[in-house]
């Protein structure tokens, strides 16, 4: 893939100065444990070479409360044997109430025009009573608590609340059907159902509670369910047997009592796609989270004391989690549920630019949308935007483009990519370097990452390859729930290479020191024994004005892949002769001749999970005549009909 030159961005002199990555290396400097340099790569190096003395200096950097103990690492010659901070006590939701004052903590809007608001004052109160009800009906540490709810202050309330007493939290957005939220919580046996009475998305008011006894008759394990009116008051009278979330609050005392639990303490139960199978229930850590968010909050977002940050996520997708820890650094944070192109198209940044928000995070299917839709922004007033996050799969170099050309020109576009297994990054954006089209400008700090060949060799930059993780590093899951023997935890990760954590993500490590993520590893495609990444293809056709989105996969044929590629048009207009051949010529000038699909098909909608990635897998068992397990994983289920006929009545091989 050629590379551009010339950068998008740069920060200046006194940006990197008085920048919080500025401040640790300056601090570094006086404590004389690395030379003072505004180099990034020197930075990284070291903290991955460091690592007990660079995780226990973010630790003291970013304040964390609690007791760190003397040992950082506490070694094991397995790879995820190892455990950080193994001596230290920490109370995950005190970390995150860092104020008590009058300022605004979250705010919330629903797409129907809902607005609502707490003070940090409030938040904290809040979260001590519904601590004090979870104490009252007998939790004890290390219970479960399931949420099948909305993007909603009083979710964060409950969250928080859960893990100050040490319960264990697992979320579920409510566009999940039943059957979604059953396969998921199911496995984990939770004592309380926390949900909402309704929701909107995209105009309709939809019922969640008429799921609920469903829910209720498959997890026998649930002993309450909780409810909040997501206007505020209920409409209607709730079930009697449902608790009232707002009397709870009312009716329960102030439980000021932050016990500390240890830094590896489960917090909560994030679940894989579930797209080949019933989904993997990882478990993270509570201290583990806290000091990665912690530094990605404040070291490579830059984020501070004040700043208002907001990313658009449902609870059922990692950012959701990500977004919350940034209430660490005292930033206020701030909530849109709803769809982000409704009321209008532009919902979404107008929301960013009445807010002043300071950190817009958003997919890059979104950015993406936006290109196609040409709108341009210059005319909002965006002065307070410093950073654009995005992620959920490769933002290509167009959207990069489109961004600093339509949203705003000077800002810190940073995309990132990590994902649920490790609930932050591997590869993000940092405010010492140069942004180019179509990169991630580099590593997390305290993780080495690196990209392998097929054989576990170590490529040089511009070569494609595997991405790995070569040392441990603190937000590995502590476990995969219900998985005797670390069986499936072991397969996830360390099956590929030996004790070393694979993460499945094909990608490219460029002469700029950034990266290039071409797809995931096992959507992979391998016409002739080369390999290609998908989004590679992706990037050549959506770039195409009549093409509004598109999907590839590989099809098994005499010992070899065919790369076959559908594509949703736009407006009504119907594929020909002529648009196949202009994109094949796209593809074959730009990519290689390997790229070019062996066939290209017109779909009217292509299947994707809920928090909006396409599924590759799904396509390419369907195409196969293989079985799919668990639809409920995709918000379009339907979608996959087309691509089942196709095999059926053997279209495929026309």
């Amino acid at each position: 893939m050629k590379e551009n030159q010339s950068s998008l961005w740069s920060p200046n002199e006194e940006i990197k100065k008085n920048s919080n990555l500025g401040h640790f290396c300056k601090y570094l400097n006086k404590k004389n444990l690395l030379k003072y340099s505004e180099s990034f790569k020197n930075l990284w190096k070291w903290s991955v070479n460091n690592p007990e003395i660079f995780w226990s200096e973010v630790w003291d950097f970013t304040k964390i409360k609690g007791f760190k103990g003397k040992k950082i690492i506490k070694k094991n010659k397995i790879f995820y044997k190892n455990i950080f901070f193994p001596d230290s006590k920490l109370n995950y939701a005190e970390n995150l109430l860092p104020k008590k004052n009058e300022e605004i903590a979250l705010n919330f809007l629903s797409e129907s025009g809902i607005e609502k608001k707490i003070t940090w004052k409030e938040l904290y109160e809040n979260v001590c009573k519904f601590s004090h009800f979870l104490k009252k009906i007998n939790l004890k540490e290390k219970d479960r608590v399931a949420a099948y709810v909305p993007n909603a202050i009083e979710t964060i309330t409950s969250f928080l609340a859960t893990s100050k007493n040490g319960l264990i939290w697992s979320s579920c957005s409510p566009d999940f059907g039943s059957q979604g939220v059953i396969d998921r919580f199911l496995q984990i046996k939770p004592k309380v159902l926390i949900t909402s009475d309704y929701y909107f998305y995209n105009g309709k008011k939809i019922n969640i509670l008429e799921k609920i006894p469903e829910i209720l008759k498959k997890i026998k394990s649930i002993r309450k369910v909780i409810v909040f009116p997501y206007s505020g008051q209920f409409e209607n009278k709730i079930n009697l047997k449902y608790i009232n979330f707002n009397s709870v609050i009312k009716d329960s005392k102030i439980d000021s009592n932050f016990k500390k639990f240890n830094f590896n303490h489960p917090l909560y139960i994030l679940y894989s796609s579930g797209t080949t199978g019933v989904p993997k229930c990882i478990t993270h850590g509570a201290g583990n989270v806290l000091i990665e968010h912690n530094k990605e909050f404040s070291l490579h977002c830059n984020v501070s004391n004040n700043y208002k940050i907001f990313y658009y996520t449902t609870t059922g997708w990692m950012m959701w989690n990500w977004l919350i820890g940034g209430l660490s650094s005292g930033a206020s944070v701030y909530l849109y549920d709803g769809s982000p192109t409704y009321p209008s198209k532009d919902s979404l940044i107008k929301f960013c630019s009445e807010k002043k928000i300071n950190l817009f995070g958003v997919s890059a299917k979104y950015i993406d949308f936006l290109k196609k839709e040409n709108l341009n922004f210059k005319n909002l007033n965006l002065s307070e935007l410093k950073i654009i996050a995005s992620t959920g799969s490769p933002l290509v170099k167009e959207s990069f483009e489109y961004v600093y050309k339509n949203i705003k020109q000077n800002v810190h576009l940073t995309s990132i990519s990590g994902g649920t297994d490790v609930v932050g990054c591997l590869v993000l954006g940092n405010i010492f370097s140069d942004v180019y089209p179509g990169e991630i400008q580099g590593e997390s700090l305290g993780i080495d990452v690196d990209v392998f060949d097929e054989k576990g060799k170590k490529l040089i930059q511009n070569k494609k390859g595997e991405l790995v993780v070569k040392k441990p590093f603190p937000t590995m899951p502590i476990k995969f729930w219900n998985d005797p023997g670390d069986k499936k935890f072991k397969k996830a990760y360390f099956s590929k290479y030996k004790n070393i954590w694979h993460h499945g993500d094909f990608i490219q490590k460029t002469s700029k020191d950034g990266f290039i993520i071409l797809g995931r590893s096992d959507a992979t495609l391998n016409p002739g024994g080369v390999r290609i990444g998908t989004a590679e293809i992706y990037r050549q056709v959506e770039n195409i004005e009549f093409v509004r989105e598109s999907l590839v996969v590989g099809q098994d044929s005499n010992d070899d892949v065919k790369i076959i590629l559908f594509v949703i048009l736009n407006g009504k207009k119907e594929l020909n002769s002529e648009d196949i051949k202009f994109i094949k010529n796209e593809i074959r000038k730009n990519c290689s001749p390997k790229h070019v699909p062996h066939k290209i098909i017109q779909v009217n909608e292509i299947p994707r999970t809920k928090s909006g990635k396409i599924v590759e897998l799904a396509v390419r068992k369907a195409i196969h005549g293989e079985k799919i397990e668990n639809l409920q994983a995709l918000v379009n289920p339907n979608s996959l009909n087309f691509f089942k006929k196709l095999y059926k009545d053997n279209l495929i091989n026309e």
